[in-house]
């Protein structure tokens, strides 16, 4: 099939996450598997507007906020012939391809945006995505949809999508899960990990905060951030990290290697997860694979990727004592540690590209009823 995939950003875009990961790898599989995919995203700061990558094709236009229309001129201009299938990836806006295209098409939502607008964009572009969101996800209710977990498909049966039109496929992860717990060597001080992109819907500073609490009980503790800063929030971050009475037990990283990333989750004894809200919580999974469990809020796609008091904690209520409290607990119960710490690393080793793959090429195949 010639596969046409309509989405903001792409892997080297410098706000990249894991959803560019999650579809860029979805791709590669494509792409060997003989299928011809070609990505139209925004472009960046010293991007290509052409490049080949993996067996895929990435065709970069526009700017953040100008890519949605830029993609609709280049589509008319130069692809409106072309693709058998559209996959028009949503995140925060639709491209509204069934406003221009006939194709056969697919929805690929991971998560919607609604609590995340007041946290990532200025008040009065908040309001404005705030109130059209329901307004466009009513026009697109009628197409088939891929999402990544039950929370972000209970949101879109709210918004109008039936539940026969939505598929939920497993997200996936590239780090390979250590061959046995007993391989690990943890840092010789209980060590907290913070991993992720630094943005206020991520609330870093909720995870220093409870750190800070937390440290009053486990006078040796550390926190190690990892994470590229930018804008105002990243600055707070940084200014929050000097100023802690506990700064010199706190380790800003910036982005990291995968391998030193890998490293980090290894030897690291806990990942904290503070999102507003999340398709899916990748970096939860990662953590498993190298034996280290995880304590997260109980919000959208961080309760999908932890199973409670089993392979990781959700905390009760969003707030750094909630959080501090659980801390706690796994410190001082070293059994209860030991019990998320293998569940999360034996459960981590069903989340491979295979099994997403599986899934996503299904519905893709399944063109009965398309729109």
């Amino acid at each position: 099939m010639n596969i046409l995939w309509f989405t903001w950003k792409d892997q080297k875009n410098p706000d990249a996450g894991g959803a560019e990961f999650i579809n860029e790898g979805l791709a590669s599989r494509l792409a060997k598997n003989g299928h011809h995919v070609k990505f139209i995203v925004a472009n960046f700061k010293g991007g290509s507007s052409h490049e080949q990558l993996r067996g895929y094709e990435i065709n970069r236009v526009g700017n953040r906020y100008t890519v949605y229309f830029e993609a609709f001129r280049y589509f008319k201009k130069h692809l409106q012939q072309w693709p058998d299938v559209i996959i028009e990836e949503i995140n925060t806006m639709p491209f509204m391809t069934q406003l221009y295209s006939r194709s056969k098409r697919l929805l690929f939502i991971h998560q919607l945006c609604r609590e995340i607008w007041f946290y990532q964009f200025p008040f009065l572009l908040a309001i404005i995505g705030y109130f059209l969101e329901p307004l466009y996800l009513k026009l697109l209710s009628s197409n088939k949809v891929v999402t990544v977990s039950q929370s972000s498909a209970t949101d879109l049966v709210k918004y109008g999508f039936k539940k026969s039109n939505i598929t939920i496929i497993p997200e996936f992860v590239d780090l390979r899960p250590i061959p046995n717990l007993s391989a690990t060597k943890k840092f010789t001080e209980f060590t907290l990990l913070s991993l992720g992109s630094i943005r206020p819907m991520k609330r870093t500073h909720h995870q220093i905060k409870a750190f800070e609490l937390a440290k009053e009980h486990i006078p040796k503790l550390k926190l190690k951030i990892v994470g590229r800063v930018s804008g105002i929030y990243g600055k707070k971050i940084l200014k929050m990290i000097k100023h802690s009475k506990y700064s010199q037990d706190i380790e800003y990283i910036g982005k990291a290697s995968q391998q030193k990333k890998q490293e980090l989750l290894k030897k690291s004894h806990l990942l904290l997860a503070t999102s507003v809200k999340e398709g899916w919580g990748l970096t939860i999974t990662e953590a498993a694979t190298q034996g280290t469990p995880a304590i997260a809020y109980n919000v959208d796609g961080l309760r999908d990727s932890i199973i409670n008091n089993r392979t990781g904690l959700l905390v009760k209520e969003s707030n750094p004592t909630s959080l501090s409290q659980l801390i706690l607990k796994l410190y001082q119960n070293e059994d209860l540690y030991q019990r998320l710490q293998t569940a999360a690393w034996e459960t981590s080793v069903k989340y491979t590209l295979q099994s997403s793959y599986k899934e996503f090429i299904k519905r893709l195949y399944n063109h009965t009823p398309w729109q």
